[in-house]
Parts: structure tokens; C-alpha cells; sequence
């Protein structure tokens, strides 16, 4: 068996390098960590512990089609959905980026909301446009699209729907065609 090294702060992270047992790779000098969502909570835990008290935003993404390296480490699948957390360690000057592979057919992964409860609006938000449900969210509903809305607009699959526009016949007011 192979032993893995923890990564040494400040130095860029080496294929196979670990973060509390989590796959680790680099992006422009930012530490990113690959958690499984099974993880997913442990690990934000462990960083809060550690001194990651601020968690400036989440998001989600939607990879469907989209070609070429996405930059996870060895290891680590790709997969239709992302979702990407920033933390913050102010004591230390660091930041690290969290990014969890979501499976299209099992878009779940745990809420960070006991961690975290300033994420509670970023997760409902990529629940309403990209339809990630967050187990364990105190209030999963629609943030900024009606309650009756079909569907999640920021899945690349969603329609970009339409709305008709009626224009007057130029004609019909008398007005003379070019």
C-alpha cells in the first residue's frame, strides 16, 4: 500500500496529497479539496475546528457535456453536478475551495447549515436554479422563482423557454413598408 503525504501549507499540493484524509489539488496557488459527499460535513467540521470560520459563498454547477480536464485529482470522478464552497481562515490568511462531485441521478448532499448557517440561502438557491437537494436544510423551497415554477433554469438540459411577442402590422396605422 501506498502512503499518501498531507499537504504542507503554502506549498502547491502534489498528485495524491491529502487534507484530512481528502483528496488535495491546486488552482492558482488555492488549496481545493475533492471530499466525497459522504465527507462532506466531517471535513467543513475539521476546517471550522481549525480556524475556516467564515464560509464566503456556495454554489452549484452543471458540467453536462461540458469536454475537457475539469481539474480533479486522479481519483476523484467527474460528475454532472458540483458543488463549490469557499472558506475562509482570517487568523492564518487562507482560503480553501471545497468542491464535491453530485451524481445527476442522486443530486444530494448534506446540508452545511449546522456548520455554516449563513450558507442556508446560497443552498436553497442552487436547489431552485439547479435542483441539488440538501439533506438536513431547515427550509428547502424556492428562493427566487415562483412556487409553481417547473423544472430548475440553470440545468444546460432546461429549456430556455419563450415568451411571444406581438408586434403591430406596420401596415395597420398607415405607416408605409421599406
Amino acid at each position: 500500500m501506498t502512503e499518501v503525504a498531507e499537504e504542507v501549507p503554502g506549498e502547491p499540493a502534489a498528485p495524491g496529497a491529502t487534507v484530512h484524509g481528502v483528496l488535495v489539488s491546486d488552482s492558482r496557488g488555492q488549496e481545493v479539496l475533492h471530499p466525497d459527499r459522504s465527507d462532506y460535513v466531517d471535513l467543513v467540521e475539521r476546517l471550522r475546528a481549525e480556524g475556516y470560520w467564515m464560509a464566503v459563498d456556495l454554489c452549484g454547477v452543471d458540467y453536462l457535456n461540458t469536454p475537457g480536464d475539469r481539474g480533479l485529482p486522479v481519483g476523484v470522478e467527474p460528475e454532472r453536478f458540483e458543488v463549490v464552497v469557499n472558506l475562509i481562515d482570517h487568523r492564518n490568511r487562507r482560503r480553501t475551495r471545497i468542491r464535491v462531485q453530485v451524481p445527476d441521478d442522486d443530486p444530494v448532499v448534506p446540508s452545511l447549515f449546522s456548520v455554516h448557517p449563513g450558507l442556508e440561502a446560497s443552498e436553497r438557491e442552487a436547489h431552485d436554479l439547479l435542483g441539488i437537494v440538501f439533506s438536513g436544510h431547515p427550509d428547502l423551497s424556492r428562493i427566487l422563482l415562483p412556487d409553481d415554477w417547473v423544472g430548475h433554469p440553470l440545468r444546460k438540459d432546461s429549456s430556455i423557454g419563450r415568451i411571444p411577442v406581438q408586434f403591430k402590422d406596420p401596415t395597420a396605422s398607415g405607416g408605409a413598408r421599406p
